[in-house]
């Protein structure tokens, strides 16, 4: 298990929504010190937290990041995009952009902090998925939030040997700027970012952040009908 008791920790995404609450959770709970990422630094609020810029997507930006975050030994995965391209008919670029935000974006972070943190005596590493990992609603999204789930179990397995836990956490509509349009319960920033905190704590493999979530993951063993009663319908 992690202790967020004076660890070292990076959280992508950093400057607003769920991100700027794991940074004040993270401070709550002790950390020694919260590097928050953006893409504009200037946009990190918290008055504690070590501005870093950074673009998930871009090599060069995750290098410079990795240079001088150099004592980091909880890495959040917590940026991300929603494009929601249609297979059929979007631009392929756009999906293509998706995955470059939510799957590969992840993947450069955290391969250039895993040396890092087994330098640093082991550590911690938390992703943020979906309930959207497990139902394929909203095209390109919701591929993405799979196959960075895909990408979070198979880290689990490379990292423990290192000495470094791997946490996944699922979660429905958040009241951030992102799921504004939607019309439906939403949980708080501050919710997940306990939950999030929480899972590292306990070690957890997996955090399910609220009801919706919960439910659509025990349905994953049911018919194809039950996740998506859309099938059901006269055509």
């Amino acid at each position: 298990m992690t202790n967020i008791e004076g660890s070292v920790v990076l959280v992508t995404g950093g400057s607003r929504g769920i991100g700027r609450a794991l940074v004040e959770a993270l401070y709550e709970r002790g950390a020694k010190k919260v590097y928050a990422t953006a893409r504009d630094p200037k946009t990190v609020t918290h008055p504690d937290a070590v501005p870093l810029a950074l673009e998930v997507s871009d090599p060069a930006s995750v290098a410079a990041a990795a240079e001088q975050a150099q004592d980091v030994t909880i890495l959040i995965n917590n940026a991300g995009a929603a494009v929601s391209a249609n297979f059929l008919d979007s631009p392929v670029e756009d999906i293509r952009r998706e995955f470059e935000t939510n799957f590969y974006g992840p993947l450069l972070v955290t391969r250039a902090f895993v040396p890092i943190i087994e330098r640093n005596g082991g550590g911690h590493i938390l992703n943020f998925h979906s309930v959207l990992s497990w139902v394929g609603i909203a095209g390109s999204y919701s591929a993405s939030k799979a196959a960075f789930w895909s990408q979070t179990n198979s880290l689990r397995l490379d990292l423990k040997p290192r000495g470094i836990e791997v946490t996944g956490l699922h979660v429905g509509y958040v009241d951030t700027d992102m799921a504004a349009h939607v019309d439906a319960p939403k949980s708080t920033p501050e919710s997940v970012a306990a939950q999030a905190l929480d899972g590292i704590e306990a070690g957890a493999f997996e955090v399910l952040a609220d009801d919706l979530t919960r439910q659509v993951k025990a349905g994953l063993s049911a018919e194809g009908s039950a996740l998506y009663p859309q099938l059901t319908s006269a055509l």
